[in-house]
């Protein structure tokens, strides 16, 4: 298959949404990033990312050879990069890729990493940031700017590097990279403009085998209420980012809609802010895996670092944590909660069920509620434990069968099948968007209390 170079040329007009505002490390003088506004422009112009825009200096440094960290791990390894040269750690990670990679799968906690990045002078920072763009970008307890600009840089860096591979003498790109630089233009499109409201901050990023992305609507570090969107089987970041992302957004609006509501009628004293986090940070199943609990696994320690990472950035002005999640999404969702992950809600929507007997398992400070469509086949078939819509799981009932909203006087659809909890304008995003902002009283459940959930409710 040859690589249409004309089609490289337009797509690369994307590469210009994906450089972000510059991140300020105090004290450290900021370089705009360069945005290319033209194909040319990124075919010709050897460009530096933003952060080798920065200060090239080091802070000094103990210098250490790649053999002497070869054995190294978690902290201990964070600690020997530090110390080395930045072209040393360049070379390292160059020759030493999966080390990398093993170090980002298993990585220290959040409270340690967050010590760790905190306790580096400036120059040692922007030192990081230029030499392994990919490590800070992914690493919890980061601070999240820093974290969103060192993957804007690999994800425009790796977009060109692909490009230019595929446009060197006509050459045709080989089908795997091929199929890698689709996946990041999508991602490129998922983040939209630069001037995209609410602000995308790309939180997460994995260029490799079926990638991993998180992409954050909002301020993630502001926001007064938190929802992640945990996906089940089937959803990918090169075949569903864009959607994804949508999703979150609609969600984003649809919990701002109703703050709006709520200050108005005086429910709440101001209007407070929410962030919602498109996160596809485990490779969910396919047919052939999704009767094992081996990718759920996966997921429950990659959502319980992030959780765990945003909970450490917030320090003392925590927000409210909602966990939505979706099929498997939810599966992995439970594992996590039954250790030592904590949220403020979960809501569960087609789950096949987790190992937890009850609600009494997971740490949930708040309600733990689960929704169930009709033609939906998935939920009640306890797969892989115990049923979260049975009465003694102890879940509140979210109804997604469509209504009449007795606040708003909409109609609201109803979800059919495995796939249509998300859909614009059904009772199930209208009950997600209420969980994920602490407002459950409002939830409906289709019985006749429904008629009652009204703003008095909370006034």
């Amino acid at each position: 298959m040859l690589f249409d170079a004309t089609a490289v040329l337009i797509a690369s007009l994307t590469v210009a949404t994906v450089a972000g505002p510059p991140v300020a490390l105090e004290n450290v003088p900021a370089t705009p990033v360069s945005i290319i506004t033209t194909p040319a422009e990124m075919r010709d112009l050897d460009l530096p990312t933003s952060t080798q825009q920065g200060a090239a200096a080091s802070a000094p440094a103990i210098p250490r050879s790649a053999s002497s960290i070869a054995t190294l791990t978690g902290a201990s390894l964070l600690h020997a990069l530090t110390a080395m040269p930045p072209t040393a750690v360049t070379e390292f990670v160059e020759s030493n890729p999966r080390r990398l990679h093993e170090l980002l799968a298993a990585p220290p906690g959040a409270p340690q990493v967050s010590g760790w990045w905190a306790g580096l002078d400036l120059r040692a920072q922007r030192s990081m940031l230029t030499s392994v763009p990919e490590l800070v970008g992914n690493l919890d307890g980061i601070p999240i700017a820093v974290r969103n600009e060192a993957n804007r840089d690999v994800l425009r860096s790796t977009i060109r590097e692909l490009e230019l591979e595929g446009s060197l003498d006509g050459r045709a790109l080989a089908t795997q990279n091929l199929q890698r630089l689709q996946m990041l233009y999508a991602i490129a499109d998922a983040l939209g403009p630069a001037t995209a409201n609410p602000p995308r901050t790309l939180l997460q990023l994995d260029t490799h085998d079926a990638g991993k992305v998180a992409i954050v609507l909002g301020d993630l570090e502001t926001a007064d209420y938190v929802s992640y969107l945990m996906p089940g089987m089937f959803i990918t970041v090169g075949g569903n980012v864009v959607e994804w992302t949508d999703t979150a957004a609609r969600l984003y609006d649809e919990q701002v809609s109703w703050l709006s509501l709520l200050a108005e009628a005086g429910a709440t004293d101001e209007v407070e802010t929410v962030a919602t986090v498109a996160w596809i940070g485990y490779q969910t199943p396919h047919l052939l895996n999704v009767g094992s609990l081996d990718l759920a696994y996966e997921g429950r320690d990659a959502i319980a670092s992030a959780i765990d990472g945003l909970q450490t950035i917030r320090g003392t002005d925590q927000p409210f944590i909602s966990l939505l999640a979706h099929s498997y999404g939810s599966t992995a969702a439970m594992l996590a909660l039954e250790e030592s992950t904590t949220v403020d809600a979960l809501a569960m929507i087609g789950s096949p069920g987790a190992p937890a007997s009850s609600v009494d398992e997971l740490n949930v400070r708040g309600d733990v509620f689960v929704g169930e469509a009709s033609w939906d086949p998935i939920p009640n078939s306890s797969f892989f434990g115990s049923d979260p819509g049975a009465a003694e799981f102890g879940a509140r009932i979210m109804s997604v069968a469509g209504t009449v909203d007795v606040i708003t006087n909409r109609v609201l659809a109803a979800s059919t099948g495995h796939n249509e909890y998300w859909s614009p304008g059904t009772e199930s995003m209208r009950n997600l968007a209420l969980i994920g902002i602490n407002k459950g009283e409002l939830v409906t459940d289709g019985s006749q209390r429904d008629a009652g959930r009204t703003l008095a409710l909370l006034l």
